[in-house]
């Protein structure tokens, strides 16, 4: 695929794919993603099985945001999400494509350039909207600072 928005169509909708750590259990309601003046058609919460016990004391929750339209621009409306689900938590949210998650492999070097965003409770969101970006060595070292707090977030959790 040559740009991000094949990517995020490839199962037919656009389909922003958004992972929180740290914010507990509960999803947010669906109206919490209407955002940046767009509103998704459909909104699916998924919070995650299995997790590590450093996860499950925090919470991860993956949400499917998915756009009929694949002519809008959801650049703006991935920072707003990013923002939206750190408020209020210290978590790390981060957007990334279907298939990219694995518990081993959270904001890890191998998953960098699947991954298009994130955002720390307290920061601004990052966004790379570019496939030759994603694949980048700025880009890897971006993730990796994501990946710290992560880390710090989940060892924290274990005190």
């Amino acid at each position: 695929m040559d740009s991000l928005r094949e990517a995020l169509c490839w199962r037919g909708p656009v389909s922003v794919n958004v992972f929180v750590l740290g914010a507990g259990w509960t999803p947010l309601p669906k109206e919490a993603f209407h955002l940046a003046g767009l509103v998704p058609d459909a909104v699916s919460a998924f919070p995650l099985r299995e997790p590590p016990p450093a996860v499950a004391r925090l919470g991860l929750v993956s949400y499917d945001l998915d756009f009929e339209d694949d002519s809008l621009d959801l650049h703006a409306y991935t920072r707003a999400v990013l923002r939206r689900v750190c408020e209020g938590a210290r978590a790390v949210a981060w957007t990334a494509f279907e298939g990219s998650f694995h518990y081993d492999e959270l904001l890890t070097e191998q998953v960098a350039h699947q991954v298009y965003g994130y955002c720390v409770s307290g920061g601004e969101p990052v966004t790379a909207w570019d496939i030759t970006a994603l694949r980048g060595a700025r880009w890897r070292s971006r993730v990796a600072e994501a990946r710290v707090a992560l880390e710090t977030l989940l060892s924290a959790s274990l005190g």
